[in-house]
């Protein structure tokens, strides 16, 4: 179902009952672990391959409206749905499912003193409201993984993908109906003027918890906008530090994979650091990787540090690194290069303008490593790897929601098991307190 606004409806009155509609089927939705949850996940694959002409049309539609109104490529490549997109969809559906026998696997019993048993039982959430930028596989998790462990959800996603995300609701409620569960556990909001989530956001009483994923502005919203209790995600600032006992091909390579392949993604990378000793040769690096893979790649260099003429044909082009790209995330295939005397100063330069999602570190010598990982706080540090590396499934975690970057209830890959909460059931054996 999608709830839509128009001007001659009172916002307050549309969240009452988006709300309402919301509450009530999570109350009379099967308890957590009941079969229909996996049929969910089967159902929902099905549903999708079966809408999938549909939803390529209305996708069409969104792009072609996004290139009318001149957003960059980069964005409009991430409201962009292939055959490719349907096929990861479908894994994740088949993954959800195989994971979701671990997440709810009976906890051993705690013994109490001698007179009692303490077991822990997983319980969903509740209501969540998921508020994210124009990109419609966010639509697929959010109706996906919070409803396979018992959750009810709001989608309130950017207007450019409106229409698909419309055609993808109308096969989340086939499945849902198919699955044995009540319709109403998803609601993707149909909102252009922003009013319904405005005050969807001042209903605490209702809405258990708030997922927004997205830019450091949309996180700060939300943060500042409603007192419902909030699982940050996004906001990608990430670094790389370079320190000089790297082997500088391994940190071409890492730079570039932390960049190329999703320019956009909230795991890139989007400033380097390097030990000023290495700065040249590290920059020769990182060009010979550009030309070896014809890699396009735009590098924003502090003016200490020289770049080498332009050449016909290369991938790659430099420019003058300024002020403002401290702390900035590029959404392209940019990155900055700025020198400097060694860790404390590049972890000094994190603290001012990291968002603490994912920082790296490329150094042969262990002690920096560890170093490194003590000074920075993020919700992931890489050593000697490619940023992208922080992923839920890559890590062998499980299927993710979203990347988390604050200090509560989860940090890093949000995944089935940060979605439900705990009950403690104590088997008294009639035992009472004194």
């Amino acid at each position: 179902m999608t709830a839509t606004q128009t001007a001659a409806v009172n916002p307050q009155d549309t969240a009452d009952a988006v709300l309402r509609r919301a509450r009530t089927a999570f109350d009379a939705a099967p308890p957590l672990g009941d079969a229909a949850y996996a049929r969910y996940c089967r159902e929902l694959a099905a549903r999708l391959k079966e809408h999938w002409p549909d939803i390529q049309d209305a996708n069409r539609a969104d792009i072609a409206r996004a290139e009318m109104r001149g957003l960059p490529p980069t964005l409009v490549d991430r409201l962009r749905l292939t055959d490719v997109h349907l096929e990861r969809m479908v894994e994740l559906t088949c993954a959800v499912e195989r994971e979701l026998g671990t997440v709810l696997a009976d906890a051993p019993g705690i013994p109490a003193g001698d007179w009692g048993v303490l077991r822990s039982v997983p319980k969903p959430l509740g209501v969540a409201l998921m508020i994210y930028e124009a990109r419609p596989t966010v639509t697929v998790d959010g109706a996906l993984l919070p409803i396979a462990v018992g959750n009810a959800v709001l989608l309130r996603g950017g207007k450019e993908s409106a229409r698909t995300d419309a055609a993808l609701a109308a096969a989340v409620e086939e499945a849902l109906t198919s699955a044995g569960l009540p319709a109403g556990l998803v609601t993707v909001l149909e909102d252009p003027d922003r009013s319904l989530m405005k005050a969807v956001l001042a209903r605490p009483d209702q809405v258990d918890v708030l997922i927004p994923r997205g830019s450091p502005s949309l996180i700060e919203y939300c943060r500042t906008a409603s007192s419902i209790p909030l699982i940050a995600s996004g906001g990608g600032v990430n670094h790389l530090y370079v320190h000089r006992s790297a082997d500088l091909a391994l940190a071409a390579r890492v730079t570039l994979n932390s960049k190329v392949p999703e320019p956009a993604g909230c795991t890139s990378v989007e400033m380097v650091l390097v030990d000023q000793e290495i700065a040249p040769d590290y920059l020769a690096a990182v060009l010979a990787e550009c030309e070896r893979q014809n890699a396009p790649l735009t590098i924003r260099l502090d003016s200490s540090i020289a770049g080498p003429a332009a050449r016909d044909g290369m991938p790659w082009r430099t420019e003058p690194l300024e002020p403002h790209d401290l702390g900035r995330e590029f959404l392209d295939p940019v990155i900055g290069l700025r020198p400097i005397p060694g860790l404390a100063a590049a972890a000094e330069h994190i603290r001012a303008y990291g968002s603490r999602h994912t920082e790296g570190v490329l150094a042969q010598d262990p002690a920096t490593a560890a170093q490194f990982a003590r000074l920075v706080d993020a919700a992931m540090i890489v050593v000697n790897g490619s940023l992208r590396l922080h992923d839920g499934p890559k890590l062998g975690l499980g299927s993710e929601i979203s990347i988390a970057t604050g200090r509560l209830h989860v940090r890093g890959p949000v995944t089935l098991g940060a979605l439900v909460t705990t009950t403690w059931v104590i088997e008294a054996n009639g035992e009472l307190r004194g």
